[in-house]
């Protein structure tokens, strides 16, 4: 059992050094439970900033969780916590479906939200909200708290006054060297632990997504600012840009790849030579980018928006998607019919690109799935899962080329797209787009 401590009212005698009282989260959650109301709107941070000790605590005392409805950013692959599953009466709000969360949405218990981050940042910034919950580093001497590796929504809900706020001082959450911080006075309740962050490790990649990393690599110049996301394709890159140097960082999210392109020297030196969100990785990639003077974390208002993003020279923005159909319309949401994700970042830094000076906005995917039964590069995408439009996309990689899709006709881009397709899929694609074309 960890140890905990509990304020309710002076938080700022912390960094004073005066004793507080010993009490269990649950004790210090249902004491600010109480002071809510019975149906009550909570926002809880996600990614590396998801509070899993809170969610430890409601799955053991249920009751905690009656009536409320969580709000939060929830990765797929990264957060694994079904908030609204927590009490027959919880619901929750979010711009992801991940598997975690299928079982509540399926019972129309997660209402899901297509949003980008740019949008759910101005709908956090505006939504009904008691609440929040924010997982903290320990205050520093001048009373002061980080948000550690996990920036992200939360300076959004720590901006908005109406807004009471529960913190959990995590000993493991660092402060970062070049990060936001907010006076530990802002948190009405607060309470100590000791809990590991939640954590993603590297997969083992087969050999399609080295060579899919390879070509993007080749569609990099040294000095260029990058952003990558998170899964495989990312993955992959990173580790094809060792040779590279004087590289810099704008991205949503850094992941433990990235610790590695330093070390090789790919990475320029100096401050804020990288710019994210948040970092999810491993245990050991936390405590590195908590201290590494190179990183600097910025909220989404921030590191997302067209007005930053333009100003970047060279921005390449290095995404996936699920699967393109020949007008160069990409699908990121849907697998069968079913939702799978959200669109996140992607149209946000994929515009961003496209205003920025000499910017590039790079999708890749395997060109087929399913042991290469299921071609990715289809004739036309069903209606109801378009999440990038073809006016948005720009390049398009698969492990067979690169497909410059800017600035050309319907036919073009159909015949590029066509020659990065796996080889046996080629003939029936250039059939079908034949049949396409005569109808429109």
């Amino acid at each position: 059992m960890l140890t905990q401590r509990l304020w309710l009212s002076e938080p700022e005698t912390y960094a004073t050094g005066q004793k507080m009282s010993s009490k269990t989260l649950e004790s210090a959650f249902s004491a600010f439970r109480q002071s809510l109301p019975e149906e009550a709107r909570l926002f809880v941070a996600g990614c590396s900033g998801e509070p899993l000790p809170l969610a430890e605590t409601l799955k053991a005392a249920p009751d905690l969780a009656s009536g409320l409805t969580f709000l939060g950013i929830w990765i797929p692959g990264v957060n694994q916590t079904d908030w609204a599953s927590l009490h027959p009466s919880s619901k929750a709000e979010s711009i992801f479906i991940s598997p975690a969360l299928r079982p509540s949405f399926d019972a129309d218990d997660t209402c899901f939200h297509p949003l980008s981050y740019t949008q759910s940042a101005a709908w956090l910034s505006r939504t009904k909200l008691d609440a929040g919950v924010i997982m903290i580093s320990p205050p520093d001497e001048d009373g002061f708290v980080s948000l550690g590796v996990s920036t992200d929504f939360s300076p959004t809900i720590l901006e908005r006054e109406d807004v009471r706020l529960f913190g959990i001082i995590n000993h493991r959450l660092k402060a970062p060297v070049n990060g936001p911080k907010f006076p530990v006075s802002r948190f009405e309740a607060i309470v100590e632990t000791d809990h590991p962050l939640e954590s993603v490790t590297e997969n083992d990649l087969p050999q399609t997504f080295a060579q899919i990393g390879a070509r993007i690599a080749d569609l990099c110049e040294d000095g260029d600012i990058l952003q990558f996301g998170l899964g495989n394709v990312q993955q992959a890159v990173l580790k094809a840009l060792h040779n590279h140097r004087d590289l810099k960082v704008h991205a949503g999210m850094i992941s433990t790849p990235l610790a590695a392109l330093i070390d090789q020297g790919a990475i320029a030196d100096g401050p804020s030579a990288v710019t994210t969100g948040v970092a999810i990785g491993t245990q050991d990639f936390y405590e590195r980018a908590a201290v590494d003077e190179r990183i600097r974390y910025a909220p989404v208002s921030y590191t997302h928006t067209i007005a930053t993003l333009a100003q970047l020279p060279n921005f390449k923005a290095i995404n996936s998607c699920i699967e393109m159909d020949l007008f160069g319309q990409a699908n990121a949401e849907f697998i069968n019919g079913r939702q799978i994700s959200g669109t996140g970042g992607l149209v946000d830094f994929l515009r961003g690109a496209a205003a920025s000076p000499t910017g590039r906005g790079i999708l890749a995917l395997t060109s087929t799935a399913r042991k290469g039964t299921i071609s990715r590069i289809v004739p036309r995408l069903p209606r109801d899962a378009t999440s990038i439009s073809r006016a948005d996309v720009d390049t398009v990689v698969t492990e067979h080329g690169v497909a410059e899709l800017k600035h050309k006709s319907i036919d073009a881009r159909a015949e590029a797209l066509i020659a990065i397709a796996d080889p046996s899929y080629r003939d029936q694609l250039q059939s079908d787009w034949r049949e396409i074309r005569k109808s429109l």
